[in-house]
């Protein structure tokens, strides 16, 4: 390998991308004309022909770089292995499906050198997608950015290019659950948009299911807001208060009324308190889960093979 640092290193997670690839990385080629660059493709268990192909495209070119992991470890523990990896001043980090144009990383470029740590690319559309991943992806996005302390940029994915300030540090946090806009907004330096049109897939379908889309939203939440556990203390002093409430017309209806065995208040109230409680158990849950994942310090994923000067994370 050669040891001339690149102007830009490129991360690109792969799952199945067997119909992208070579088409994704003959534009990517064009778009670099005249750039220093190396491009980190990171194979994240595929199970089709992604990792032959990729094999093939590193012995043609030796600025194309290949992380195999050993099994699926997920596309933010993919993009951070490509972080570690990385050794240009600059690392893009982008999808494989082609949605992300390779074309606008020197419009990303020029305005990083502009002074800007982290330009981020912001979504104007998106096209390919049904308008209920739209909206839900809209709306949470927008939820994201009121209830955290930090400043995560709405209609934002993982298309962006870091300084390698950012990038240093951001290979230094070990969160098993990666969010990783979420952390580089966390992370600050000076930050920027260049907005574009998202595309369409090139070929196939997106590995994006709702069940990962939720399980990536939680991670997003409960990685950088409290927000669950106030609402869940907020609602044990509302249920509280009802409660109280409940028990003085109780009292009410035992000295100055008529009771029934088996009227409808004592139903309501103890389904009230059992949701109420159930709700609150499973949040604190949720964040009791990460802190275990985190104090295990497994490793956040393993490498099979790769061409780069990789140490696993």
């Amino acid at each position: 390998m050669s040891n001339e640092k690149p102007l830009l290193s490129i991360v690109i997670p792969v799952y199945n991308e067997e119909g992208n690839i070579e088409a994704l990385h003959t534009r990517l080629i064009q778009a670099m004309q005249g750039l220093s660059f190396e491009v980190i493709y990171v194979n994240d268990g595929s199970k089709d022909r992604s990792l032959a192909l990729l094999l093939q495209l590193s012995q043609a070119d030796n600025r194309v770089k290949y992380i195999d992991f050993s099994r699926n470890f997920g596309h933010q523990m993919a993009l951070s292995a490509g972080a570690q990896a990385s050794r240009g001043e600059y690392t893009v980090f982008m999808d494989g499906d082609g949605q992300d144009p390779p074309e606008l990383i020197p419009e990303l470029l020029q305005k990083a050198q502009e002074g800007y740590e982290v330009v981020y690319a912001q979504r104007r559309t998106r096209a390919g997608e049904t308008w209920l991943k739209r909206y839900t992806a809209k709306q949470f996005y927008r939820l994201l950015s009121r209830i955290t302390q930090v400043d995560i940029p709405v209609d934002t994915g993982d298309f962006r290019i870091i300084h390698e300030k950012v990038r240093k540090v951001l290979n230094q946090m070990p969160e098993q659950h990666k969010y990783l806009r979420g952390q580089i907004a966390w992370i600050g330096f000076r930050q920027t948009a260049l907005e574009y049109d998202r595309q369409e897939r090139m070929s196939g379908h997106t590995k994006f299911s709702y069940r990962r889309m939720l399980r990536f939203a939680l991670d997003g939440i409960s990685g950088f807001s409290t927000w669950p556990l106030k609402v869940a203390t907020l609602s044990g002093f509302v249920v509280s208060g009802v409660a109280f409430m409940l028990i003085l017309y109780s009292l009410y209806q035992k000295f100055f009324g008529s009771t029934e065995p088996g009227w409808t208040s004592l139903h309501i109230s103890v389904l009230f308190l059992g949701g109420i409680q159930l709700l609150g158990i499973g949040i604190l849950g949720e964040y009791l889960g990460r802190v275990s994942d985190n104090v295990k310090q497994r490793p956040g994923y393993i490498v099979r093979d790769s061409n780069t000067q990789h140490e696993d994370q």
